[in-house]
């Protein structure tokens, strides 16, 4: 047997040979063989070519423009540049990372094939904001989307884009330290944060295994271990089977959620709001005890619900939010057919940004349903005039759904309800329902 052939061929009688200790055993029994086929090192399309890689006028670059704790992936970045042949590549990005756009801008125009980088300024609140319709009409090739994980599928978007998470190294030691301080040995610890932390995420909860403090890394499929929107977060944290509260002979359940502010924390609150909930903030270097309002909150929603139930409101304006892809067509599609279901009149309005004074113009209205962000309800639904509901509330209003006792955060969760994204129905993006 040739060199070759060794390397590609396992005998697995050899060991049944040696134990059974007869010829004739061995000659009862047919050889037999497993080929194993080499595994051959080819450079795929995802990997990227060493004039790229070591570039080191490009790696001097990053290094003395872009902060080092910040991950643009600026060379991965330039190899997709170079494989779609994008001559013109638009940057959009959270307000808080703009500073470094132009910079970005810069060195993707020097080093990479792209002709034009036009970066786009609208307010980017979310995933759900990628405005690849702008960037279509701007006549880009290729939009770079920052800061955020991808929530609307790639196969929807009008242009390709790529999403760049920006990961942010953070001092996992310190965070540790602070927890093990704050909470005893034994305490049951769920981390979670926004997805520019997931490699600490990871991190952390390993750690604070070792130190005896049992760590899980709860998930909201699709999103990424760890990871919450602030319209989506993982639920029923520290509960049993039938929603009851673990005893504390278990051991206290804590959330330890990593970010610089309250937003996506508030969502894991709403959705866990029987959990002590503590905040690090990679930045201060703190570890907080932060409070929601939750039953506060859900007084005041279920006040909005009940007017909108009120006989008298036969007229419904339906908003379907234009920021980027806040809107979801099938959701709106959904909406509509619900309201002529129960013989509601009803109009729609497109907006990208929904202020009072704007929906003062309609003084007709008696009732809003937005299509944007179900937080914008939340947060500021109490300073409308009239009702301003998500689409799960008016659910609720049309007696298509009970109000649930935990307020659901799963506008982008899988196996939600008719109200979601990721509803079966509402995957596609387009009006399908229009009975």
């Amino acid at each position: 047997m040739s060199s070759k052939e060794q390397d590609n061929t396992i005998e697995l009688d050899q060991a049944q040979q040696r134990s059974s200790g007869t010829a004739n055993s061995n000659s009862e029994r047919p050889r037999r063989r497993r080929i194993i086929r080499k595994r051959t090192n080819r450079a795929g399309g995802n990997t990227i070519p060493s004039s790229i890689a070591d570039n080191q006028a490009l790696i001097s670059a990053i290094a003395t423009s872009l902060p080092i704790d910040y991950e643009f992936e600026i060379l991965k970045t330039i190899w997709r540049i170079e494989t779609s042949k994008a001559k013109h590549v638009a940057l959009q990005m959270p307000e808080g990372l703009l500073m470094y756009a132009c910079t970005i801008a810069d060195i993707l125009r020097n080093f990479s094939v792209a002709e034009t980088i036009s970066i786009l300024g609208d307010v980017t609140y979310g995933a759900c904001c990628i405005d690849d319709l702008g960037a279509k009409a701007l006549g880009a090739d290729l939009l770079v989307h920052y800061g955020h994980s991808c929530l609307v599928p790639l196969t929807t978007t009008s242009v390709p884009c790529l999403y760049v998470f920006v990961e942010i190294r953070v001092d996992v030691d310190h965070l540790v330290e602070c927890f093990c301080k704050t909470c005893p040995a034994g305490t049951r610890v769920h981390v979670m944060g926004t997805v520019q932390f997931r490699t600490a995420i990871a991190a952390a909860a390993k750690a604070l295994n070792e130190r005896d403090r049992p760590a899980t890394i709860p998930q909201a499929k699709p999103l990424s271990p760890g990871e919450v929107l602030g319209c989506t977060a993982p639920t029923n944290l520290g509960h049993e089977g039938d929603g009851k509260l673990l005893s504390d002979s278990k051991g206290e359940h804590v959330m330890l959620f990593l970010a610089d502010g309250r937003f996506h924390l508030e969502a894991a609150m709403i959705a866990n709001p029987s959990l002590r909930a503590l905040r690090y903030d990679p930045y201060s270097k703190t570890l907080t005890e932060e409070y929601y309002a939750t039953e506060k909150m859900k007084s005041i929603r279920m006040n909005a619900i009940r007017r909108a139930m009120d006989p008298s409101v036969q007229t419904f304006g339906i908003i379907l939010g234009t920021l980027g892809r806040q809107g979801n067509p099938a959701i709106l599609g959904h909406i509509r057919s619900l309201l002529k279901k129960h013989k509601k009149r009803y109009f729609i309005l497109l907006l990208s940004e929904i202020f009072p004074k704007k929906l003062d113009m309609f003084p007709h209205v008696h009732a809003w349903v937005q299509i944007a962000c179900p937080r914008l309800s939340i947060d500021w639904g109490h300073f409308f005039n009239a009702p301003v509901l998500s689409p799960y509330e008016l659910n609720v209003v049309l007696g298509e759904q009970e109000f649930h006792e935990t307020y659901p955060m799963d506008f982008y969760k899988e196996n939600s309800g008719r109200w979601s994204n990721y509803h079966q129905e509402n995957k596609s993006r387009q009006i399908t329902n229009e009975s």
